[in-house]
């Protein structure tokens, strides 16, 4: 697409937005109201499940889903070892004991087999209860969904997926967000459903979990405002950023096709010269990132910053080697593969209104 086709389709959007936010600010409903009621109504259509429950982020989205599942203190929560530091911190703020899962490394996504294999080890090496896994959609692409959840069915442990990165992609006929007992997202900026600021959801086909959570969303409210029968988050939605959620989940599948085809662009200019990602057949990523793996990352890296492009490094260190879980190390076994792709990975610009000229200069320069 033309650059000038390009500016004319994000100006035609903006004004859409511009128009739905001066509506919440006439209307004076600014906190949940019936603009949010009506994107959770369609936020859920989307995903293809009964219940979507908005928040303020990602973050407490996680949260709100460990809290509804009832995991506290002397739990175990399995998540991946190579991800963004909130998946683990949740956990961690509930009481509970993350446990570090190896990833693959063509997809970045928690390694099923490995996860296996440290359920076991808690098991018989620790006084922790195997309670829940957080299966991480990371750059945009659904966790092994068929396996994890015949996985956790068979032991009796929650599944919660985290879709901070992944809404828009899918397994199949199945949307990222539906799977496990609860998926969460993030409508932070820069995913690839973005808001204006910071904002979450949460999806479950469960009815009680949907009850208990938009209560814990709102302090733990009863039948009203000033009845309230259980500890809560103050975690609710705004309006101004549901409005603008509202225009671009319109065009939302618009933008998620804009990115794979740029992906694949990306894909053929650089097959051979780098390990691009790998997306089977029947899946589809939302490309929240487009990540490649080369042992020169550092100098590529360089050689971009050098020609004004901007690059990124998600993530330089594991999990397990975050200082705030020094004091649970002793609890972790090794996960080789996450170690190695904090020296290899390294994310290139995507967005949906790349140009085919932007796509061959930074390929080019690779």
């Amino acid at each position: 697409m033309q650059f000038r086709d390009l500016h004319r389709q994000y100006e035609a959007m903006k004004a859409e937005i511009d128009a739905a936010l001066l509506g919440v600010a006439a209307s004076g409903s600014f906190i949940l109201g019936d603009v949010v009621a009506g994107l959770e109504r369609q936020l859920a259509d989307y995903v293809g499940v009964k219940h979507c429950i908005t928040c303020a982020s990602g973050t407490d989205a996680l949260r709100l889903s460990l809290m509804a599942l009832g995991v506290g203190p002397g739990d175990a929560v399995f998540v991946p070892d190579f991800t963004f530091f909130a998946t683990a911190e949740a956990v961690a703020l509930q009481g509970a004991t993350p446990i570090f899962v190896d990833v693959c490394e063509d997809d970045f996504n928690i390694d099923v087999d490995d996860l296996s294999e440290k359920i076991d080890h808690v098991k018989s090496h620790t006084d922790l209860r195997p309670a829940a896994v957080i299966a991480v959609d990371l750059f945009g692409q659904p966790a092994d969904f068929t396996d994890l959840e015949l996985l956790c069915e068979g032991l009796n442990l929650h599944l919660i997926e985290d879709g901070a990165q992944g809404f828009g992609g899918s397994i199949g006929s199945r949307k990222a967000c539906s799977f496990g007992d609860i998926g969460t997202t993030s409508f932070f900026p820069a995913k690839p459903l973005g808001c204006y600021g910071d904002g979450g959801a949460l999806f479950t086909d469960n009815d009680d979990w949907a009850a208990l959570l938009r209560s814990l969303r709102a302090h733990g409210k009863g039948s009203e405002k000033y009845d309230n029968i259980r500890i809560g988050l103050n975690s609710r939605l705004d309006a101004l950023q549901a409005a603008v959620l509202q225009v671009k989940l319109k065009h939302f599948d618009d933008e998620l096709a804009a990115v794979n085809r740029i992906a694949q662009s990306y894909n053929e200019r650089l097959r051979g010269k780098v390990a691009t990602p790998i997306v089977p057949p029947a899946v589809t990523s939302s490309f929240a990132q487009y990540t490649i793996r080369t042992d020169n990352r550092d100098a590529l890296q360089a050689r971009l910053k050098a020609a004004g492009i901007p690059s990124a490094v998600y993530y330089p260190r594991t999990m397990s080697h975050q200082a705030a879980f020094a004091h649970i190390a002793s609890l972790q076994q090794p996960c080789p593969v996450s170690e190695r792709l904090t020296q290899t990975v390294l994310s290139l610009p995507m967005h949906p209104y790349m140009t085919d000229e932007e796509i061959e200069l930074i390929a080019s320069l690779i």
